[in-house]
């Protein structure tokens, strides 16, 4: 699946160097496609701080997702209050190394069921509160 990107969005990621790039756009990739099977879409894909970030903005479905460096490494960035990078730490511990209570950091080696996990969590973390209320 491959979706036009606005300008803004491919020149950030033009800016990542190679290697942490084609983790990011695959990670990308992967937010795109759980967003259409999660109907937590359509996606507004945009910059937060000078990043790629994917809202939900039209379902209000999920949180906030961003994709970024961390210390100079690929990561999945997620808003600080919620509790998805806990839970995340919790049931994965060992899937990704963590920064915090706001990003996990992408790897070669990173299993892409464990980040399609954390990403449909974060997809949908605001529909999953809501439906537990």
């Amino acid at each position: 699946m491959t979706t036009a990107m606005p300008a803004a969005v491919a020149k950030a990621f033009d800016a990542f160097p190679p290697e942490p790039r084609a983790l990011l756009l695959q990670a990308r990739e992967t937010i795109l496609q759980l967003a259409d099977e999660t109907k937590a879409g359509p996606m507004t894909e945009t910059l937060k701080w000078g990043e790629p970030a994917y809202l939900t903005e039209q379902t209000k479905a999920g949180s906030t997702i961003r994709l970024g460096l961390v210390g100079g490494q690929p990561a999945v960035l997620f808003h600080c209050q919620t509790t998805l990078v806990d839970s995340f730490r919790t049931d994965l511990p060992d899937a990704f190394d963590y920064s915090g209570n706001r990003a996990l950091i992408l790897a070669e080696s990173s299993d892409p069921d464990a980040l399609a996990l954390c990403l449909t969590r974060a997809l949908t973390y605001h529909r999953a509160k809501r439906a537990a209320s």
